[in-house]
């Protein structure tokens, strides 16, 4: 049996032969740039794909990789990176763009690639931004805390790197030995079966050598030293009567609340990345978006983006089912039974009598659901990425990532990488697409300008939803704008919104609006780099921030897995009989107090009725430290105070963390002891937070 013979481009400086065809251009960036999903590697197989040899070939290359340019942001890392300080470790650069699809597709690669190579490989990204608002540190920032990124990148956002390394796509990845020489590259997906058995040749070739550096890297990750927010990136909401459901993306899990008051009254999902059915606390989901609710409330279905599937919720029973998708990533184009076929990050889902159509972002699709045949299949779009508009089956679309369907019958959706509002007559056989809002030129062609028709610009927006008297709202994502299109004259106009950040009232501003929902006279946001739903009044034009109320009960327990707060134990004290304070010295960071909406608050469990304190004290609104009355009997035992305390700044009261403490000090009641026993915890923000 012969092996496998893997043959992967070549590098030069400054070229890289064999990447993606030219395309567009991004702004900023050289030509000839490209997302691409298509490998530019050549896999050759003999024997029905037999092993690779990875002991009997040698990839070591013997062109030396340049070095990074002094000047570029780093993220993840305590300082700049370069290539010589790496010598001993396999480097991997990820050449990536964060609103691409493909690069997203990598990630799961990158990261068994990570955990199996964890002494051996470093990998690096470097991001070199297709949209303006890509090219900003501070939103790579807020990417990498999303996406749970683990290695250090670099803002390339002059394509320096770049230029330097003959890029073209992306994502491009490219391979370094511990020589610090280059040994190939590939623009595409499908890397961990084209690069891990390479990587395990170079490996066990330095390693024979005495080359290779175990030395673990650290890196000094963003997220270290963070706040909890109640909410973790929403992507999107959906509001009905008297409900608001809530996809707490990277909660990975879907809050529901009452409109009217903001109280949690459900949670469905643990909290736990994965994929399982099964009841409203043990079920589980991976970066959930988009989600439609039948016309007698009875079932929510969900896009399960990461887990490429479509779920179903039965509100009354509070059972997740699994209704489209395998929980494997769609490779080949088809269709068939639901259950059994695969799916391409499905980010939004509308309901159209018994059909269930589906934004098909990661194959430029949108798919529907037949209910009565229980058959998924491909209904707009080629699956090519691009503008064209056709008849359904023939035009290109762009990371559909919005859905809403008009009182016509037209399916609007918001077309991201494209950066415009399109259209689909989805109902009619033959039926055509069209262009509502921003330019069908290409892919590199937005901006923020109203205007009418293909004359208006966006950048990368995510949402789309219709208002009762028939306008349709855009949450245009990269400009943090929420804008207005009318549908019969397509004139597209700022609604809200403006420089990127967090205000309510007249004047707001958002960060990366991601959902859109209406109902009423209210329409909901899912802000989603300002972890918070936020409500802009239509007649007023007055937005507010929602608090969600009593969401902690459904957090995790200490002692928990999943428990996201601080344990800490306490000395063994001795305390006098009698009459006693507990004193919760809690240090908030500067200009910031306890939130005097939601519910802080504080459980007492005794051990051994060692003391009789009030079970439950509320902390709402209280200025630390809080001091609460106990009386110690004699004996010995434990006293333990799990705390949840909701906080914010002075200045955006709406805007909520939220910190969760356990402390569990061993106490003895004995004549002679103190009277007061002392909780102390400083919460510290990382500088910037």
């Amino acid at each position: 049996m012969r092996p496998t013979r893997i043959t992967i481009c070549l590098l030069a400086l400054g070229l890289l032969v064999g990447a993606c065809t030219a395309a567009d251009e991004p702004a900023g960036s050289p030509p000839d740039a490209e997302e691409t999903a298509a490998p530019t590697t050549t896999v050759v197989a003999d024997d029905e794909r037999a092993a690779p040899d990875t002991t009997a070939q040698s990839y070591a290359g013997t062109i030396a990789a340049p070095e990074f340019p002094d000047g570029l942001d780093w993220l993840n890392t305590a300082a700049p990176l370069s290539l010589a300080e790496l010598r001993g470790k396999v480097v991997l650069l990820d050449f990536w763009t964060y609103g691409c699809i493909n690069c997203m597709h990598i990630i799961p690669d990158l990261e068994r690639l990570e955990a199996e190579y964890a002494e051996e490989l470093v990998v690096i990204g470097v991001h070199s931004a297709k949209f303006v608002n890509e090219s900003e540190t501070e939103n790579i920032r807020q990417i990498i805390l999303r996406y749970g990124l683990e290695h250090p990148v670099v803002n390339d956002k002059d394509f320096t790197v770049w230029r330097t390394w003959g890029a073209t796509g992306w994502p491009t990845v490219v391979l370094i030995d511990p020589a610090g020489n280059v040994v190939g590259g590939r623009a595409g997906e499908g890397v961990y079966p084209v690069f891990q058995p390479i990587i395990e040749s170079l490996v066990t070739e330095f390693d024979a050598k005495g080359l290779l550096d175990r030395t673990p890297f650290e890196a000094a990750l963003e997220r270290d030293g963070l706040p909890e927010t109640v909410l973790s990136f929403p992507g999107k909401v959906l509001a009905t009567d008297e409900l608001l459901y809530i996809a707490d993306s990277n909660h990975h899990r879907i809050v529901v609340a009452d409109r009217a008051t903001g109280d949690v009254v459900d949670v469905y999902g643990s909290g736990r990345r994965g994929l399982a059915d099964g009841d409203a606390r043990n079920a589980q989901f991976a970066q959930p978006q988009g989600m439609a609710i039948t016309p007698d409330g009875a079932t929510l279905y969900v896009a399960d983006t990461e887990n490429h599937a479509v779920r179903a919720i039965d509100l009354a029973g509070g059972q997740v089912t699994t209704v489209a998708g395998t929980g494997r990533q769609l490779l080949q184009l088809g269709g068939g039974p639901a259950t059994a076929t695969d799916l391409a990050s499905p980010w939004d889902v509308e309901l159209d009598g018994d059909r269930l159509y589906i934004a098909m972002a990661g194959i430029h699709q949108i798919w529907a659901l037949d209910f009565p045949t229980g058959v998924v299949a491909p209904l707009v779009g080629s699956a090519a990425e691009g503008t064209t508009n056709e008849v359904l089956q023939l035009a290109t679309l762009a990371q559909p990532s919005g859905l809403a369907l008009a009182p016509d019958g037209r399916l609007y959706f918001a077309d991201s990488e494209s950066s415009s509002i399109r259209w689909a007559e989805a109902r009619i056989p033959g039926g055509r697409t069209g262009t509502i809002s921003g330019s069908d030129a290409g892919l590199f062609d937005f901006g923020d300008e109203d205007g009418t028709g293909t004359a208006a610009r966006l950048q990368h927006p995510l949402g789309v939803a219709f208002a009762p008297d028939g306008t349709l709202y855009v949450a245009d994502t990269y400009n943090s704008k929420i804008k207005t299109v009318d549908v019969d004259t397509g004139e597209t106009v700022t609604f809200a919104g403006g420089e990127q950040g967090w205000a309510d009232g007249t004047d707001p501003r958002f960060y990366e609006p991601g959902g859109l929902s209406v109902i009423g006279d209210t329409l909901y946001v899912a802000d989603t780099n300002n972890h918070a739903i936020r409500m802009i009044d239509l007649r007023a034009g007055v937005t507010d921030t929602l608090v969600l109320r009593g969401i902690e009960r459904f957090a995790p327990a200490a002692g928990d897995e999943d428990y996201r707060g601080q344990e800490i134990g306490l000395d063994q004290v001795t305390v006098a009989p009698g009459t006693g304070t507990l004193v919760l010295d809690i240090g908030l960071p500067e200009d910031h107090k306890v939130n005097e909406d939601a519910p802080s608050s504080v459980q007492w469990i005794v051990g051994e009725n060692v003391a009789e304190v009030e079970a439950v004290r509320s902390l709402t609104g209280v200025k630390f430290p809080v001091e609460i009355p106990v009386e110690w009997n004699e004996g010995f035992g434990s006293i333990t105070a799990d705390m949840t305390v909701i906080y914010c700044r002075e200045d955006a009261e709406d805007l909520c963390l939220i910190q969760q403490l356990r402390f569990t000090a061993p106490v003895t009641v004995a004549d002679g002891g103190v009277s007061d026993v002392t909780f102390t915890y400083d919460i510290v923000l990382p500088e910037g937070a």
